[in-house]
């Protein structure tokens, strides 16, 4: 059965925003770790920014594949332990 994209991509838009809002950064800010947790997150939230901007053009492959990339990006930090997250969480494959 075929995936049905507007819900895999509202599913993958909800994932990242909400990986986004309980990823903590776990190491101090003005150290090289620190700063790799910085370009994570940014590089996390420009991308559901651009999946954003590319639904608001009817776009939802490429939408899809910005939110996937996000959450990609996070999902690794975190598995690197530059991000804390809560124990219950499953968005992470921790």
């Amino acid at each position: 059965m075929p995936a049905d994209l507007q819900e895999k991509t509202d599913r993958y838009e909800r994932m990242l925003a909400d990986a986004l809002a309980v990823a903590e950064p776990r190491p101090p800010a003005d150290t090289p770790l620190g700063e790799a947790a910085a370009d994570v997150t940014e590089m996390a939230e420009s991308y559901l920014d651009d999946g954003r901007h590319f639904r608001e053009d009817g776009d939802p492959v490429n939408a899809l594949a910005s939110y996937s990339y996000g959450y990609g990006w996070l999902d690794a930090g975190v598995r690197l332990g530059l991000f804390a997250v809560p124990d219950d969480t499953e968005l992470f494959t921790t």
